[in-house]
């Protein structure tokens, strides 16, 4: 058996005692948390945008400015290959990766609340010092502080609105993160296409605008509720029952409570939550969650697209303008995907999601490569029939992604660890994310260089074997107790020989 999942049936039972509400606290919290997505979005969207203004090419990259006109009236896989504009990109996620692991320890002492905060902090830092930015230096530093904002931020967010949603909306309700993300793209790209009209100084506008909902986190983080199973993590047992209380709307929260105490002395009994994730019995969290997931969540593609959609069009043929209103198009297809995935996701489930997006990916990724092939890179500007296919081929994979490995890449990754875990877990997870963001970030411009329309053909293999790698290895989770996703791996055909089976006799779920 390739997927499914099961529980033993007296813990089943038990889920099903869990009371909840949807109330006013719990709404609050969840927008707050999410606001942590748009931060990320707004960046990746930003930054391909002012990549490919004439003013900061001018002001920063002379040298690409000259080479983008001389190549104005043609297309050219090679025009915008340089290692120091793809470093302003890519220093962001490094520092974001080296963050990370500060962020675990505020996590995991001081709660998920505590490092929302510290990330809109220096998230604001870093967009102001970006905005007033006079040469490559100061750019750069501006950039790290932004990536230790998104290290701290992603770090926290995923956890935060895994841990206060009730179990039945847990999917949908995690995906907030990911429709705040898709969201700030979107602005970031209609910024982008109203502030390079605006001569010479738009792009420190695109890159200020990111103190903003720096500031709504910041504000909205001070009076958010700790989750209850950081407060049980930490031993406030009679807060974590208040918060939980409120967040459910019911005082009949006994069952769920239980839970979480049972979950959180395995959590204290852990000394060194890292060295204990490499125990055979968190093989499958280790292998799905910390290392194949948030890899693969990169190595799709897509973040190439949204980095750099701006400079691939305006690569590709097409004009200034016409490429960041390209890129808008693109960025709406990822918030409409993104509603699409938050119905489905409870329902379908989240395997269903990532193998039908899976096999839409890499159909879109042929046609893109075989166009590409036959009519691109002669010297002359595609047709404007190839140049919409293109369009509509990159709007199917963008669609494809945004209802499955965007939000499921933070949704699977941050609901699969077991507590004693989950602060090292979902370290491990955004350290390698990040890790492989920076690479794309750094290597797809000179790869597109290379390889040319190799580099789609390159994505399709690693998404067919991704696909694969979800059939096989990721049991469904949709509706499954937060606490209760470690039964899972008991029963599953390849992660059992891992973990140690309960003494009852497992029921299926999902």
């Amino acid at each position: 058996m390739a997927g499914g999942g099961f529980l033993d049936p007296e813990t089943a039972k038990k889920a099903h005692l869990y009371e909840y509400k949807i109330t006013g606290t719990f709404i609050f919290a969840c927008c707050v948390g999410a606001i942590g997505g748009s931060l990320f979005g707004y960046d990746l969207g930003v930054s391909g945008g002012v990549t490919s203004m004439d003013d900061f090419l001018i002001h920063f990259f002379p040298k690409i400015y000259r080479r983008k006109q001389q190549h104005l009236n043609e297309t050219d896989y090679c025009k915008y290959d340089n290692q120091l504009l793809t470093l302003f990109t890519s220093s962001l996620y490094i520092a974001g990766l080296v963050s990370t692991f500060g962020a675990s320890y505020l996590t995991r002492k001081k709660g998920r609340r505590a490092s929302i905060i510290f990330g809109s902090i220096s998230f604001f830092l870093g967009g102001l010092l970006n905005a007033v930015a006079v040469n490559i230096t100061m750019l750069l530093f501006g950039r790290i502080l932004l990536g230790i904002g998104i290290g701290f931020g992603n770090q926290a967010v995923p956890l935060y609105l895994s841990e206060t949603a009730p179990p039945k909306i847990r999917g949908s309700t995690n995906q907030l993160f990911q429709l705040t993300t898709c969201l700030g793209i979107l602005i970031a790209n209609i910024i982008n296409y109203f502030t390079n009209k605006i001569h010479p100084w738009g792009w420190r506008l695109s890159l200020g605008l990111a103190m903003v909902p720096a500031i709504l986190m910041f504000i909205g983080g001070i009076f958010l509720p700790e989750t209850p199973n950081s407060l049980v993590e930490q031993g406030k047992f009679e807060q974590a029952k208040e918060n939980l209380e409120k967040l459910r709307g019911t005082s009949n929260v006994d069952a769920e409570f239980e839970d979480l105490k049972v979950a959180s002395e395995a959590a204290r009994a852990v000394e060194h939550p890292f060295r204990n994730l490499l125990k055979r019995k968190h093989r499958p969290q280790l292998v799905i969650g910390a290392l194949g997931i948030p890899a693969f969540q990169q190595l799709t593609g897509m973040n190439s697209i949204l980095f750099y959609a701006p400079v691939i069009f305006q690569s590709l043929g097409f004009g200034a303008n016409t490429s960041l209103y390209s890129s808008i198009i693109t960025s709406t297809m990822l918030v409409v995907a993104t509603f699409v995935s938050m119905y489905l996701v409870d329902r379908k489930g989240r395997r269903f999601l990532f193998l039908e997006a899976g096999i839409q990916m890499i159909i879109s990724m042929v046609v893109v490569a075989i166009v590409l092939a036959l009519k691109f890179g002669k010297g002359v500007e595609l047709s404007k029939g190839y140049a919409a296919l293109l369009v509509v081929m990159i709007c199917l994979f963008v669609l494809a992604y945004g209802w499955s490995w965007g939000p499921l890449g933070w949704l699977v990754t941050s609901e699969i660890f077991p507590l004693e875990i989950r602060s090292a877990g979902q370290s491990i997870v955004v350290c390698n994310n990040l890790l492989f963001t920076a690479l794309v970030a750094q290597c797809f411009l000179v790869a597109l260089c290379k390889l040319k329309f190799g580099i789609f053909l390159l994505f399709v293999a690693l998404i067919f074997f991704m696909t694969v790698f979800i059939y096989f290895l990721l049991p469904e989770t949709k509706q499954v107790p937060i606490e209760e996703i470690v039964l899972l791996w008991q029963s599953h055909w390849v992660w059992k020989r891992f973990v140690p089976p309960s003494d009852n006799k497992a029921v299926r779920v999902g």
